[in-house]
């Protein structure tokens, strides 16, 4: 509660509760208006909090995941704030002036960033020294151009997975290509828009420059907890995966131990058993041919001593 207080004020003090005329408004806003005071809309600071915590909670889950989220705002008091907090959640976005076709035909989009980035790297490397002052010149302006507009983009390969945006109204355009896509939209709604056109609706003062940067600063330091969080299950994941590669590499060490244990008992009963073979058959061929012998030569001895007394009478 102490966060929600907190939160409120600072809602408060950056004015993010001024809406619009009365006369400008939409009716789909009723119900995030608290009163009408000197013909200016109040927008509840209650629905603002709740809009802006359901919407941090689905952006920090988006970061979490891996994909990214791009942040457009074209009008002049956001063009400053949305590009610096988009640099430091390192997200793409677009500040300057739209392209159609951006989102929905991005294929022709990407080509033109390759191009980009194929003229800073000659202008770069000096590959480009050899041609005149003119065509380097040309290259130069041509590059600047495609930067203004393209440069929050360059890092960006695919289809962002959401997109945030600051005046709906203003950022028609790109609302309708996210719509036509899929994509996730996120975006601060004044008294004079439609929120149902958004899956995430923050009603808010879009024209303040205090207001902007409240909201944009504090959905920014969501995407960047998730993106922390990220790290961290990543750090993780990698150090369990080592310790299951140490323990499959011990296990594999310790089978080839009792391996070769198992081969080294295998052959000292073999040697065993052949010894005990030979004494078998030493022992019974000695034991038969003795045998045989003794007897033969016993019976030869008395003949002969019979044969002697005879002769003698």
């Amino acid at each position: 509660m102490e966060d929600n207080k907190t939160l409120h004020q600072q809602l408060l003090e950056a004015g993010v509760h001024f809406g619009h005329l009365k006369k400008k408004w939409n009716p789909k806003m009723l119900p995030y208006i608290f009163a009408e005071k000197n013909g200016i809309h109040i927008i509840d600071l209650n629905k603002t909090i709740e809009g802006l915590d359901e919407a941090a909670a689905a952006l920090k889950a988006i970061a979490k995941s891996g994909k990214k989220i791009m942040f457009v705002a074209t009008k002049k008091q956001a063009k400053e704030i949305v590009a610096e907090a988009a640099q430091r959640a390192n997200m793409p976005y677009v500040t300057e002036r739209w392209l159609g076709g951006m989102l929905t035909n991005f294929t022709t989009i990407r080509k033109s960033v390759k191009k980009m980035l194929s003229i800073e790297k000659m202008l770069n490397d000096g590959t480009l020294e050899s041609v005149t002052k003119k065509e380097r010149l040309t290259l130069t302006r041509s590059k600047e151009k495609m930067e203004k507009v393209l440069g929050g983009i360059s890092q960006m390969g695919r289809v962002p997975a959401a997109i945030f945006m600051v005046d709906i109204s203003h950022e028609h355009i790109a609302l309708a290509e996210a719509k036509r896509l899929g994509i996730t939209t996120f975006a601060m709604v004044d008294t004079n828009s439609d929120p149902t056109k958004v899956d995430f609706a923050i009603p808010a003062n879009d024209d303040a420059t205090k207001s902007i940067a409240i909201i944009t600063q504090y959905l920014t330091a969501v995407i960047m907890e998730g993106l922390q969080e990220r790290a961290q299950m990543k750090e993780t994941e990698d150090d369990n995966q080592e310790e299951e590669s140490d323990s499959q590499g011990r296990g594999l060490e310790m089978a080839e131990e009792e391996g070769e244990g198992g081969r080294r008992g295998g052959a000292g009963r073999g040697r065993s058993g052949g010894g005990a073979g030979g004494g078998n058959r030493g022992g019974a061929g000695g034991g038969n041919r003795g045998g045989g012998g003794r007897p033969g030569g016993g019976g030869s001895r008395p003949g002969g001593g019979g044969s002697r007394p005879g002769g003698g009478r």
